[in-house]
């Protein structure tokens, strides 16, 4: 197993408290963009997540009030005008491989979105489990504007799952902004909550997931998302199958044992 606390990454912050990881993009005077560099170590990052035996659960924080701006201009999107196909080809599947090593992280990961998450920015919200935002929040998968199509890192695939065809396609093909409010009652957002309070209560939900069963929430996030491609016969097989390997745990086991002791059970993640 890989420990993570000690990870000290070039390109973005992380801070591993309470089998918490802390996630944020290191340049708030820019509103926080990607580049080539802190794509590809994000990508590797979330990849030996699966393997991390110090980490729970993930939470993606903004940073100077502002949670990602997308590619950056100069250092993105400059260069590609200048690939070729194979290279462009090689770029996109490695943003494409940064979505996949959330989704197959095996952690519950939470966004907190303040000011701007716009392009790839947008993205790791939409790939996030649980999202939750500020009032201020804006939101735009903008890629049209740029004169690229909406199916960018999976967009076309994940969004209506979250907020329905029409609205998802509605963002995709305008770029426009969607509200805070929008994103809440669209069902993007959990939940939005004041500024002030972002940080500590996207920690508190990190805090109150990790206390839970882990190893069970690593089967949970794995059904959620590979039942998507699945029928529903699949699907109820699968979930029996998964439930039958989560009652060999321990946990399932100090569940029972709790509840006949008339006490909260304290699951250890095994």
């Amino acid at each position: 197993m890989t420990k993570m606390a000690g990870l000290k990454p070039q390109h973005f912050l992380w801070q591993v408290e309470g089998r918490i990881a802390k996630i944020r993009l290191d340049h708030p005077e820019r509103k926080n963009p990607l580049t080539f560099d802190s794509y590809a170590e994000l990508r590797d990052t979330f990849r030996d997540l699966v393997y991390a035996d110090d980490v729970d659960a993930v939470v993606f924080l903004p940073n100077g009030g502002n949670f990602c701006s997308g590619g950056d201009v100069h250092d993105i999107i400059g260069p590609l005008v200048r690939m070729d196909m194979k290279e462009l080809l090689a770029f996109t599947r490695m943003t494409g491989d940064f979505v996949k090593a959330m989704l197959n992280c095996g952690k519950p990961i939470i966004a907190a979105v303040d000011g701007v998450a716009v392009g790839a920015g947008a993205i790791i919200a939409m790939s996030a489990d649980i999202r939750v935002a500020t009032p201020e929040a804006k939101t735009a998968f903008l890629f049209t504007r740029v004169g690229l199509a909406g199916c960018d890192m999976g967009a076309c695939a994940i969004l209506p799952r979250i907020i329905g065809q029409g609205r998802a396609a509605e963002l995709l093909y305008t770029g426009r902004t969607m509200t805070a409010d929008e994103g809440e009652r669209w069902g993007f957002y959990n939940r939005l909550i004041a500024a002030e309070a972002l940080e500590a209560d996207a920690l508190e939900m990190a805090t109150r997931i990790v206390s839970g069963p882990t190893f069970a929430h690593g089967i949970t996030k794995t059904q959620l998302n590979q039942e998507w491609s699945m029928g529903l016969d699949q699907a109820i097989e699968a979930e029996a199958q998964a439930q039958a390997i989560c009652m060999q745990t321990r946990d399932f086991e100090r569940a029972y044992n709790a509840f006949v002791d008339k006490q909260k059970p304290v699951f250890e993640g095994n």
